[in-house]
């Protein structure tokens, strides 16, 4: 059987990521001068209220000699590998993976490694990588697996709303005036990541509850032909279970489905979403 490797930006749990054989690459992360993500992990809860605080955290990829370490760890034991990348629209971690793998089935020509720019970011990346582990355990080889996953990802829908726009400010997302005039008026983005795997914001509207109910307006928009395939919803969030949990039970009552992952959004895209992002994933026709 080949093994799944993916990166940490796809924000699954670490008791999904073991229960199933899952390898991980982790993106680092600086927080007051400490780099965290490869070996030292800082919890969730504790990263968004330094940000609350005003703590700016960074952030950077994975680089190619970090990638091949990683891939070198597999090799010996895993002669096929599949892995997930961060998209390529937010960050480099996918060019890196993709020369990692060239080089090492140089050295290693018995070995394959397909790297899949997945487009995608946070749980709409896990959800992705959650699709292709049940096909891999229902039987199918790497290349089906692979060639299912470049049919469907731009079926994989991210709706997200923020509660702070200054962290998109800051990202270069939005303008310094668009954030002091929206938060004035309190006014929420609604954003997606789009078929090139950026994202980009597509409405807004006043107040936080309306936010969080656009994102479920979205989801009826969107799944289209997909609805019957949507056995399971995933939502992540910032340090917000709460508002993540009203989603969830809007869901459940709009559409009747009662399977769902809920978890938080990682430090790496938490660092640029900020405390309150909530975000909604599931499949349909378009992004």
């Amino acid at each position: 059987m080949f093994k799944i490797i993916t990166d940490s930006t796809a924000d699954l749990p670490k008791e999904y990521l073991n229960a199933n054989d899952i390898s991980c690459v982790n993106l680092s992360y600086i927080v007051d001068g400490e780099t965290y993500g490869r070996g030292k992990e800082f919890p969730c809860h504790d990263f968004y209220e330094l940000m609350r605080k005003g703590n700016m955290p960074t952030t950077s990829q994975v680089n190619p000699d970090e990638a091949k370490e990683e891939l070198l760890k597999l090799v010996n034991d895993h002669k096929e590998i599949l892995c997930f990348s961060f998209s390529s629209g937010l960050s480099g971690t996918y060019n890196s993976m993709r020369l990692a793998a060239e080089e090492v089935m140089s050295e290693q020509p018995d070995c394959k490694i397909i790297v899949v720019d997945t487009l995608c970011a946070s749980l709409g990346e896990g959800l992705l990588v959650y699709k292709a582990v049940q096909l891999r355990d229902a039987g199918k080889d790497i290349d089906e697996v692979a060639a299912w996953v470049e049919d469907h990802k731009l079926n994989l829908v991210h709706m997200f709303t923020v509660d702070d726009l200054f962290n998109l400010y800051r990202g270069g997302r939005v303008s310094k005036t668009t954030a002091i005039v929206g938060t004035v008026a309190g006014i929420k983005p609604v954003l997606h990541v789009d078929d090139e795997g950026h994202l980009v914001a597509i409405g807004k509207v006043r107040g936080r509850k309306k936010a969080l109910q656009a994102l479920v307006n979205h989801m009826a928009e969107k799944q289209g032909s997909f609805a019957d395939q949507n056995d399971i919803i995933f939502i992540s969030h910032g340090d917000d279970w709460e508002a993540a949990e009203y989603v969830r039970d809007l869901v459940k009552e709009r559409f009747g489905i009662e399977s769902f992952l809920i978890d938080y959004v990682g430090p790496t895209i938490g660092s640029h979403a900020g405390p309150g992002v909530v975000a909604l994933f599931f499949m349909g026709d378009v992004r």
